[in-house]
């Protein structure tokens, strides 16, 4: 049996407006940017060839993953999300060489293993999904419920499809004086793979109303009818979406 091809591709602008130059911040000696990549690298499997290439529009972050490793591609268009710079990434580098997924693996998951990756893939190789992701159990309704820059999934736990994506606290719970601590929810992790015709039918889309409302690109495929397949991970995973949360990643990093 011939092996699968799996293509990683990483963004990464400079200019975040909550947190610019957020792929070159330090955490614990390396830059965020070069532990994302270097994690998505390490992603091995039997059946499955991985290839991890960073996609950015800037040079600073272009010559940094330069000094490094070869692997990065400049895409200057003026794109509104992460997922669409790769895909004109993808067909301007990648379309003619028969991967079978494509990755999207946000920059600013440090902590995301290539052994999430390798799960991933291997679940998404083996499902109907057009689009597959993580999502991580929350155990009780704790600040991080309602942090909107934490993004939760509602979804089916037997059939593992994803419902709803929202920055909101949901699911909403009515009857708060029965609140307890086996009360959970689900975290989404920011990393999408994408069967190559799902990847172009998501691109080739117009933006959606609930994706501008919430400013979440997921929404995008839902609203068109495609349908995201949520893997759990087990994995402690914790996203950089502001400069205080570097602080975090390296208290989990100091205790591996």
């Amino acid at each position: 049996m011939s092996k699968k091809r799996v293509l990683i591709l990483i963004p990464a602008r400079f200019a975040s407006t909550r947190f610019p130059g957020k792929p070159l911040a330090m955490i614990a000696g390396r830059s965020m940017i070069q532990r994302v990549h270097q994690n998505c690298l390490k992603a091995n499997h039997p059946n499955i060839d991985f290839e991890s290439f960073v996609v950015t529009d800037d040079p600073k972050i272009e010559d940094h993953v330069k000094s490094y490793s070869p692997n990065v591609v400049r895409v200057d268009d003026d794109v509104i999300s992460g997922t669409l710079r790769i895909e004109l990434a993808y067909q301007r580098f990648y379309k003619n060489f028969n991967f079978d997924l494509i990755i999207n693996v946000q920059g600013d998951e440090p902590l995301l293993e290539a052994e999430d990756l390798t799960f991933l893939a291997n679940y998404h190789l083996n499902s109907p999904f057009d689009i597959a992701t993580l999502v991580k159990k929350q155990i009780g309704f704790n600040e991080d419920f309602f942090d909107f820059n934490k993004v939760k999934v509602v979804m089916n736990e037997l059939s593992g499809q994803a419902f709803y994506f929202s920055r909101s606290s949901i699911p909403y719970k009515r009857d708060v004086a029965s609140i307890h601590l086996a009360d959970y929810w689900f975290l989404h992790i920011g990393v999408y793979s994408y069967r190559p015709h799902s990847l172009a039918r998501f691109a080739n889309a117009k933006e959606t109303r609930l994706e501008n409302l919430e400013k979440l690109e997921q929404l995008r495929a839902l609203e068109i009818g495609m349908s995201i397949g949520a893997l759990e991970t087990s994995s402690t995973i914790v996203g950089v979406d502001k400069p205080e949360d570097i602080l975090k990643v390296e208290e989990v990093l100091n205790v591996r």
